[in-house]
């Protein structure tokens, strides 16, 4: 990677004068933090309207940065979405997706593929070209046997498991799940790392905040940029949260998860005010996918306004909260409409490093630098997929879905409901709907809970065109990864099931 990194020394400087923090001699990149939390909502954080004030050390980061109210992940599971964000790619050109069912199962795509693909050049690997030493802390999720372990995958060290606390392996009761340091095997979740799942306590987020904060200061000490990927599972159901945070929210054991979670997040942030490194390292809050409905309401979160919840493609299963934080760099206190992706913190990555994204494959994932640090917005869609299927798309703030679906009548009638209280006629459907031949369209800025389709309209080739004649927008046109183009318009259905067959 050395010669990607002297090939784009130039970048660096740029973006370093840009930031106005360029420096006699070598400049050194950024440390990056990358928090990613576990099935948190939109509507979890104060700073998002969550009524019980509860998140003041999340809400003073937003108050220090800058908040993006349109933000998404890359799938509504935890496996393609993880996938995404380290590849900065959509899960349908890394291979983490599966063919079953719209991929139901977050699980499913390593019980089919084995884990990420060789061929994928992942955000660690990449780092190392500009002298980064990386770490993960908690969930990986994207393979368990030895090939797919995060150290074959550019990481430097790694504390955490595979794979989420409550399985898959044995059962409910006692999944009989690892927790690794680097190589070794230091235990199993439920034995040496205990997780009462009758009262809900376990020191979990505690000895992962510590290894955060521990991995800081050995790298300060090193004078070596790092990169910190946070991915911690506390909010996924069955939540748990240490002793003197059981019990103390009001909003049951799922928010006593995420006060501990707030709590962790104010740590780092006053350990890298204590280092004196904040206005040399970049930090991102936000969340693998939406809240699980089906866990709430005591075990799991809010999604504020939007529909659904994990495992739609409906705005509450992929619209996250996100905040980014740099002092002395990205403007404080402010709020960005860009439409962004977990993908987008792969390619920001890199920018902040000095490095260009491969240039032999497509990468999804944008540039967010221009957004937070001059204000400047970039159009550009958000796609939505479950398995295989493009189910929707976004631009500017119309949105089109070609498929519907929840989930079927056989898991609903068994108690399975992603979107709890929530119906809405011929949008919220139990069999898999079809619209690739008229697209319901919603306006998510006057509808965000997308409960009422506009009637006849179709998207707009023109956001603008359509805001200054006050007309329905008449057409779509979006570039889908360059030379491919997705395309609907009247008497012209484009195939959405395979959209990279669609081409200019």
């Amino acid at each position: 990677m050395a010669p990607v990194a002297a090939v784009t020394r130039w970048r660096l400087l740029l973006v370093l004068s840009a930031a106005g923090f360029g420096a006699m001699g070598t400049p050194k990149p950024p440390n990056i933090l990358l928090l990613l939390m576990d099935d948190m909502g939109w509507g979890d954080l104060g700073v998002y309207g969550e009524p019980s004030r509860e998140t003041p050390n999340l809400d003073r980061m937003a108050a220090e940065g800058m908040l993006f109210p349109n933000f998404y992940s890359a799938n509504p599971l935890c496996s393609p979405s993880r996938a995404a964000l380290l590849t900065g790619r959509l899960p349908i050109r890394n291979g983490f997706y599966t063919t079953n069912g719209h991929a139901r199962n977050a699980y499913t795509p390593q019980e089919i593929v084995g884990g990420i693909p060789d061929g994928e050049h992942l955000l660690p690997e990449l780092l190392k070209g500009a002298g980064y030493a990386s770490k993960i802390v908690g969930k990986w999720h994207l393979g368990h046997r030895p090939q797919f372990h995060p150290l074959k995958h550019g990481f430097d060290e790694w504390f955490g498991s595979p794979n989420c606390h409550f399985g898959p392996y044995d059962n409910r009761a006692r999944p009989n799940i690892p927790v690794y340091r680097d190589w070794e095997m230091v235990g199993r979740y439920y034995e040496e790392f205990p997780i009462n799942l009758q009262t809900g306590e376990a020191n979990l987020t505690q000895v992962y905040l510590q290894e955060a904060l521990d991995f800081m200061k050995r790298q300060q000490v090193a004078q070596r940029p790092f990169f910190l990927y946070w991915a911690i599972d506390g909010t996924h159901a069955p939540v748990y949260a240490s002793r003197p945070f059981l019990g103390t929210s009001r909003r049951g054991r799922y928010g006593d998860a995420v006060r501990e979670i707030d709590d962790s997040v104010g740590k780092i942030l006053s350990l890298l005010r204590d280092l004196r490194i904040t206005e040399n390292t970049f930090v991102f809050f936000t969340s693998d996918n939406g809240a699980a409905l089906i866990s709430a309401p005591k075990q799991g979160g809010s999604n504020g306004p939007f529909l659904c919840g994990k495992q739609t493609t409906f705005e509450g299963g992929m619209r996250e909260p996100a905040i980014a934080w740099w002092p002395g760099r990205i403007p404080a206190g402010q709020v960005s409409h860009q439409l962004g992706s977990v993908m987008d913190l792969f390619t920001t990555s890199l920018a902040l490093a000095g490095l260009a994204p491969p240039s032999d494959r497509v990468i999804d994932g944008l540039d967010l630098l221009p957004a937070m640090l001059r204000g400047q917005l970039t159009d550009r869609p958000i796609f939505y997929y479950r398995g295989n299927t493009l189910m929707a798309v976004t631009l500017g703030q119309y949105k089109a879905h070609f498929w519907t679906w929840t989930n079927s009548w056989e898991e609903f009638r068994q108690g399975i409901d992603f979107c709890p209280g929530q119906n809405v006629s011929g949008v919220t459907t139990h069999t898999q709907e079809e619209h690739t031949k008229l697209p319901l369209i919603f306006h998510l800025g006057r509808d965000p809970g997308e409960r009422y389709p506009l009637r006849g309209a179709l998207l707009p080739g023109s956001q603008t065109a359509a805001s200054r004649t006050g007309s329905e927008p008449q057409s779509m046109a979006i570039c889908h990864g360059g030379s491919r183009t997705l395309k609907w318009e009247l008497g012209a259905p484009c195939s959405y099931h395979q959209p990279q067959l669609c081409q200019h």
